[in-house]
């Protein structure tokens, strides 16, 4: 069978399955998989350029063959890896040779290769062309010195690249068809600009993060007001950057403000701006959040914390767009598209009398849930490979592998946390991992003893001494909710008792409390207040 009809039978099905509505990573798995079968190797993979917000050339993994899950969710700055340049610079196919010194940008990511640094052995690639530009790269590499010999396998690659580039264009070309389907001013703006890295990466390919990325591209193109909702730590300013990079005010501020970090005093003079004069320290005139995120987009994170005052005067803004200023009788019209977040539970807030049902309805026009962590079934991997990548770049470090057995302890950590605690978890480790001598040459590899997790960390697991050692209080932690009582209930009985003993054992000096709880006082005085506190004495 001749080189010519073996690659036509391996692509064949790829251009006959173009017009089905597979997933775009189902389509670039089989597009490595096509590779392996015309040029079988150890590991492959697909990678897509992209152009960073400071002008640098990045490297992103689409599909992976034989290297470790997380390498889906890492970023390969071209600069740091000479044999990625060397392959872009190239423009065709490339086959190193076994005794090259440029470093491997794979090594500790083969999936059944551990210990020192990869071995001698064959590694090749080339570029996908699409419209005459870079699209990507296809990269092989074999364990076994010189399977890539001679000019066949070299000639064969070349070939696949210029099949397999027509087959990406054509996909590409139809995945935007599709879209301007549903949202043809974005398709256009989006092109205009010519930043498709501009918008927040939200990494993940499990069914949550895809029903939820189906949400965002719907709601986006409107003016609809959203309310994200989600536990600390799922990244909801993230998602409310993805709908502003998203809609057609892309182009225009994205303004954020935290509810909770606002003192009462102070939280019109941030909204709505000041004159000179308003009030006692107003040396100038000031424009609010509202007016600088005129045309564009407004984040209220937190905004379950606004008092009940403020709350009716953000509704007649919703309502009609006029704000007023500190100190000025004049109101201006303002053109503004409100993003909110919370982790509490709004409607609940509304039944307690915290929250104006007005107010709640305004924001809620389309509500987002932001699946945790835990319910993101595959995520954990891909997530991790991205904050080690990040992570390897920052300390300057050649290389660094996650284990298998740190592989398989993110996997069954229920992350509490959510994403911020596995990205601080990721840092934590690396550098418990940096104290390790190892031989000079060596990767890092990260294991699960430098992440050090712990099983599901839940409230009802805190016992009262590790309550009194990190807080400062003594406490009997609950061990069960009480028949009939939901969990959130639950909860804001751990909080009520928990804050109540802070400020009885301080006697009741907030900032002493404040303290002991690792809190803001402010933020202190909030929460006591929604969980109903009534201290004997307010001494300062």
């Amino acid at each position: 069978m001749t080189t010519t009809t073996t690659l036509l039978n391996a692509l064949l099905p790829l251009v006959a399955e173009l017009p089905s509505r597979l997933p775009e990573t189902e389509r670039y798995r089989r597009l490595l998989a096509a590779l392996r079968a015309v040029l079988p190797g150890d590991a492959a993979a697909l990678l897509r350029c992209e152009r960073g917000e400071n002008g640098d050339d990045w490297l992103r993994p689409l599909a992976i063959d034989g290297l470790s899950p997380d390498t889906l969710g890492r970023r390969f700055r071209v600069a740091e890896h000479p044999r990625f340049a060397a392959l872009l610079a190239a423009g065709q196919a490339l086959r190193f040779p076994t005794d090259t010194d440029l470093p491997d940008p794979y090594d500790g990511l083969v999936a059944h290769h551990s210990g020192a640094p990869l071995p001698v052995h064959d590694c090749m690639g080339c570029v996908l062309q699409v419209d005459g530009q870079p699209w990507g790269l296809l990269t092989l590499d074999a364990l076994q010195p010189g399977r890539f010999a001679g000019d066949g396998p070299l000639n064969t690659l070349q070939a696949f690249c210029n099949l397999a580039s027509a087959t990406v264009a054509t996909a590409a070309h139809l995945r935007q068809l599709e879209q301007s389907v549903h949202n043809e001013r974005q398709r256009a703006e989006h092109f205009r600009r010519h930043t498709p890295v501009a918008s927040p990466r939200l990494l993940g390919h499990s069914a949550a993060m895809r029903a939820l990325q189906r949400d965002i591209a719907t709601v986006a193109a409107s003016d609809l007001a959203v309310l994200i909702t989600g536990e600390t730590g799922v990244g909801k300013e993230l998602v409310a950057q993805a709908l502003h990079a998203q809609s057609d005010r892309a182009d225009q501020a994205f303004v954020s403000i935290n509810c909770a970090a606002l003192p009462d005093t102070l939280v019109e003079s941030e909204l709505f701006g000041h004159v000179r004069g308003a009030f006692t320290g107003a040396v100038g005139d000031r424009q609010g959040k509202f007016e600088q995120a005129h045309q564009g987009t407004l984040f209220l994170d937190e905004v379950g914390e606004l008092p009940l005052v403020t709350q009716a005067k953000l509704l007649r803004v919703l309502q009609s767009g006029q704000i007023q200023r500190l100190g000025l009788d004049r109101e201006r019209t303002v053109d503004v598209r409100i993003i909110a977040a919370t982790n509490q539970d709004l409607a609940a807030a509304v039944h307690a009398g915290r929250m104006r049902a007005d107010f709640f309805h305004r924001l809620s026009v389309y509500p987002l849930q932001v699946p945790p962590l835990r319910a993101r079934e595959g995520d954990v991997l891909v997530l991790a490979g991205y904050f080690l990548e990040r992570t390897r770049s920052q300390f300057g470090l050649d290389g660094l592998r996650l284990e298998a057995d740190a592989q398989s302890a993110l996997l069954a950590h229920h992350w509490p946390g959510n994403v911020r605690e596995l990205e601080h978890a990721v840092r934590r480790a690396v550098l418990h991992a940096l104290r390790r001598p190892r031989p000079a040459g060596q990767f890092l590899g990260v294991t699960a003893q430098d992440f050090a997790l712990t099983p599901a960390l839940i409230a009802a697991s805190v016992d009262a001494a590790s309550v009194k050692g990190q807080f400062g209080v003594n406490f009997t932690a609950p061990t069960a909710c009480a028949d009939g009582m939901s969990l959130r209930s639950a909860v804001a009985q751990y909080e009520r008792q928990l804050v109540e003993q802070a400020l009885q054992t301080h006697g009741y000096r907030w900032a002493a409390a404040a303290r002991a709880l690792h809190m803001d006082r402010a933020n202190l005085q909030r929460l006591a207040k929604r969980l109903g506190l009534m201290p004997a004495t307010d001494a300062p």
